[in-house]
Parts: structure tokens; C-alpha cells; sequence
């Protein structure tokens, strides 16, 4: 996508998800700026924490050989498909099909990120965190199911973020369909509500 390899996308998630669930949060994780600033920052920018939080991939994944390759050399990836776009329409094709596609990848990202942590609709409310999150419907088939928001910092462990009637979530689809052919193994579900103490069913705003 542009943004990171697999154990530094997993680094910037659960950064933010962290900070998001402490009793007070920095604009730049709560996303409270100016669309245009928050976006910059995401894209430009590095925090640095006076402590920073552990963070740790767990095993076998942190020393899984194709990971860590991943991980070295994610930047490189568009390469194979700049090469074979310019083999197929030349320099346009290469322009529309890596710069162009990673630049709204990246972007997009951010932005329905920006958005999911701003007021707005939602059946829970997460115990004293700084950082609440909204769904923003009609949004599932663009966002592979991201915009469910709400959804996912109530129920963080589940694959599936879609859980209601009516919430496309294309990622968890291509997960379930992994799952059954069994190349997707321990997919994480939805715990009962009850079972989390800090949860919270809130009457959407």
C-alpha cells in the first residue's frame, strides 16, 4: 500500500490503538486537527514518546523468514509492477498505475481514519478512553469494511469488523473464505460484550 511492511503497519496500529485508550490522547492520535494537518502529519511525520509503549510481534511471526523479507523490503514492492505497467502502456500507465494508486491508497487511508475517530454513529462506548470511534455507513465496499469503526475498537480481536445487518465488510469475507480453506488459521471473533468490563453499549449519538 505505501505506508509500511507487515510488522510496521502492525508498529503504527497498535501504537495509536494504545494511545486512543488512555485517559487523555494527543491530537495526533486523536485525530481532533484539521483534516489537511492531521493528514500531513500522518503522512510526514514521526511521533516520538518521552516513554514509548513495548511493542513486540509475537512468534512464530517475528522470526518468520518471508516476514522479516517483507519487512526489509516492502519500499521495493512497486518495482515488479512499475516495470510490467511500463512494459504494457509505458510511462502513464506506470504514473496512474504505482504512483498514482499508492498516493489514494495512502491518502484514503488516513482520511477514513480521520473520519472513524469523529463523533458520529455507534453502539459502543469504550470505558475511559480518550478516543472514541464512529461507523460511517455506506462506506463497507469502499473501505473493505474499515469504516466499521466502532465496531473494531469495541471488538478489537475479532477479524470480522462488519457485524451488524447491512455492514459490508469485503475483508472479513476474503478472511472467512481463507478460513474454510483452512490457509487462514485462529481467526479472531467478537468476545460477548459482557465479558468486557470497560465496554460499554451506548445509545448511538
Amino acid at each position: 500500500m505505501g505506508v509500511a511492511g507487515p510488522f510496521g503497519i502492525i508498529r503504527i496500529h497498535d501504537t495509536r490503538d494504545w494511545a486512543q485508550r488512555q485517559p487523555q490522547c494527543h491530537p495526533f492520535f486523536a485525530h481532533t486537527k484539521p483534516l489537511a494537518l492531521d493528514l500531513a502529519w500522518q503522512l510526514f511525520c514521526k511521533f516520538k514518546f518521552d516513554r514509548p509503549p513495548a511493542f513486540a510481534v509475537e512468534e512464530p511471526f517475528g522470526s518468520d523468514n518471508f516476514y522479516r523479507f517483507l519487512e526489509r523490503t516492502w519500499r521495493l514492492h512497486q518495482i515488479p509492477l512499475a516495470v510490467l505497467f511500463y512494459w504494457l502502456g509505458g510511462w502513464s500507465w506506470v504514473v496512474w498505475g504505482v504512483c498514482a494508486r499508492v498516493i489514494v491508497s495512502a491518502a484514503g487511508h488516513w482520511t477514513v481514519t480521520y473520519f472513524c475517530h469523529s463523533p458520529g454513529s455507534g453502539r459502543w462506548s469504550v470505558h475511559n478512553a480518550a478516543v472514541q470511534a464512529s461507523n460511517l455507513r455506506g462506506l463497507g465496499l469502499l473501505t473493505y469494511g474499515e469504516c466499521w469503526h466502532n465496531n473494531h475498537h469495541a471488538f478489537p480481536e475479532s477479524a470480522r469488523i462488519g457485524l451488524e445487518r447491512g455492514q459490508a465488510d469485503p475483508g472479513w469475507w476474503v478472511i472467512n473464505k481463507l478460513e474454510k480453506l483452512g490457509i487462514a488459521k485462529n481467526v479472531g471473533r467478537p468476545r460477548p460484550h459482557r465479558e468486557r468490563e470497560d465496554l460499554v453499549e451506548a445509545p448511538p449519538y
